[in-house]
């Protein structure tokens, strides 16, 4: 929930696009630094393609959207906006792996989809035209993320989560290089920026996506997403210790029931 922040300091310095390039990319050293130490370099060989689409779907797409709605939007808002992930994968689960969908997972959905409408409306109203764009780009960041988790499932459900994480990380900053290089900030970044792009790098990415894929990898991609329910509990409390961040009843309304869509359509509330 961290990289929210981190983004919304550090991409008016930045740029959108310079600042997933160093966050990609110094997630890429460490993890190679990572796999150096422990082994296991030489698994990435042959799987030059499928980490191209990991890295581009499963982040280098997604935190230049993210990044640039964070231009716009309250990091709080931009975390509810992540959370409507498990929604996207279970869609694309649906049209593209033919999962079928229960009566409650698909009243989740509408479930959801009308928190997202809730979280729209509010944007609009707080911040205008300009947020609901930024809502919008954290809502396809959030598809692209939904591809990605099936994508892994499909196609590198015999991967390690090291090779994985790693491979898309270098993958992203490949890809990146030329637009990075074209929208560079022409006034140098202050350290504070510098700090918070160093922290996305490391903590809310290298660490993060090892946890992540290994999670993938023990208990599957529907129930790995869940933990989306924590990014916007700590995006919103991060975003009002550190940035006074103001909270809506619009925010809390939209998010209620995108968690309520989620439980549903991830089976966490037939459980409960």
């Amino acid at each position: 929930g961290a990289s929210f922040l981190f983004m919304r300091i550090a991409a008016p310095e930045f740029g959108a696009v310079a600042l997933v390039e160093l966050r990609v990319g110094i997630a890429a050293v460490f993890l190679v630094a990572v796999m150096l130490v422990r082994g296991g370099l030489k698994e990435l060989s042959g799987l030059a393609a499928p980490m191209a689409l990991l890295g581009a779907t499963g982040s280098a797409f997604p935190f230049v959207l993210f990044a640039f709605a964070t231009l716009s939007i309250t990091a709080g808002t931009a975390a509810v906006g992540n959370a409507t992930a498990p929604l996207f994968t279970a869609v694309v689960a649906y049209l593209w792996l033919g999962d079928r969908l229960t009566r409650l997972q698909a009243i989740g959905l509408a479930v959801g989809f009308a928190g997202i409408v809730v979280l729209l409306g509010d944007s609009v109203e707080f911040g205008g035209a300009g947020s609901a764009i930024a809502i919008g780009a954290c809502l396809v960041a959030a598809l692209s993320y939904g591809f990605a988790v099936n994508f892994t499932k499909k196609r590198l459900s015999g991967v390690s989560a090291m090779v994985n994480a790693t491979g898309s990380q270098i993958a992203a900053t490949v890809m990146l290089v030329p637009l990075a290089v074209l929208y560079w900030p022409d006034e140098a970044p202050s350290l504070r920026a510098w700090y918070c792009a160093i922290a996305l790098g490391v903590v809310c990415t290298g660490i993060a996506y090892i946890l992540y894929f290994r999670l993938i990898a023990r208990i599957g991609p529907a129930r790995a997403i869940t933990v989306t329910y924590l990014v916007p509990v700590f995006g919103i409390l991060w975003g009002l210790v550190f940035l006074k961040e103001p909270l809506t009843l619009g925010m809390f309304a939209a998010c209620g029931a995108i968690f309520l869509g989620v439980a549903m359509t991830t089976g966490s509330f037939r459980r409960a």
